[in-house]
């Protein structure tokens, strides 16, 4: 299980429950919502948690034009920054990019050669913006978003166009519970528990057996972040 985080203050929880349980990682790193909160000691904090050796990835960095909760400004100058941290510790980057792709892909492309890998976590974007990530090497990040009639039928579309060995699956707990669960939650909490309903579901929408499609991207995460399991 990836402890994926946003924050600081997550990235260390986050790094400490790794450490506590087997077959558990960790991100470190600032979400693009946070980026405000980058500064030199946070710098030096994400550095310090990203050489422990549960922590297998950079991020939750990157860019976020839809809501703005930090200046454009601040989010560029912090995920450059993370992109930099990145590659001098040659670490994969856990990315995240919402209504930024030009911007996202000016400031990534002059870093990737430089990083083991990278996924663009929770896509949602156009089919011609996959395209473009597919091209340049990136994973793409598919979420229980599909599972969503009312605003993931587009993102369903495109996923027989996503190559099996750039493909993750993930739930992005404890946010987008899959909508057609039957029976439906008690809570609205997601959990990584779901995470084998939102395989099934993008292996049928693919035309592949959903086996098969475990086994393809349970490698491409041991390919990503160098894990085991």
């Amino acid at each position: 299980m990836l402890l994926a985080r946003t924050n600081l203050h997550e990235s260390a929880q986050a790094q400490q429950l790794a450490r506590r349980y087997s077959g558990c990682w960790s991100t470190a790193g600032i979400h693009p919502h946070d980026s405000r909160s980058w500064t030199d000691s946070a710098a030096a904090a994400v550095y310090a948690l990203a050489r422990e050796p549960e922590v297998v990835a950079v991020g939750e960095c990157g860019l976020d034009f839809n809501r703005n909760f930090s200046t454009p400004q601040e989010q560029e100058a912090a995920f450059s920054a993370q992109l930099a941290l990145a590659a001098e510790l040659s670490m994969p980057v856990f990315l995240h990019c919402r209504d930024a792709h030009e911007r996202f892909l000016a400031l990534l492309l002059p870093w990737l050669d430089k990083l083991p890998g990278a996924v663009v976590h929770c896509f949602t974007g156009s089919r011609e913006e996959m395209r473009e990530c597919v091209e340049h090497g990136l994973f793409i990040g598919i979420t229980g978003w599909v599972c969503d009639e009312r605003r993931g039928l587009e993102l369903r579309e495109l996923l027989v166009d996503i190559p099996a060995e750039r493909l993750l699956i993930e739930t992005d707990a404890p946010y987008l519970l899959p909508r057609d669960m039957l029976p439906k939650p008690a809570s609205r909490r997601n959990e990584p528990a779901y995470l084998p309903h939102i395989l099934t579901r993008i292996a049928q929408w693919r035309g592949e057996e959903a086996q098969w499609l475990e086994d393809v991207t349970d490698a491409n995460v041991r390919r990503l972040f160098g894990v085991g399991f």
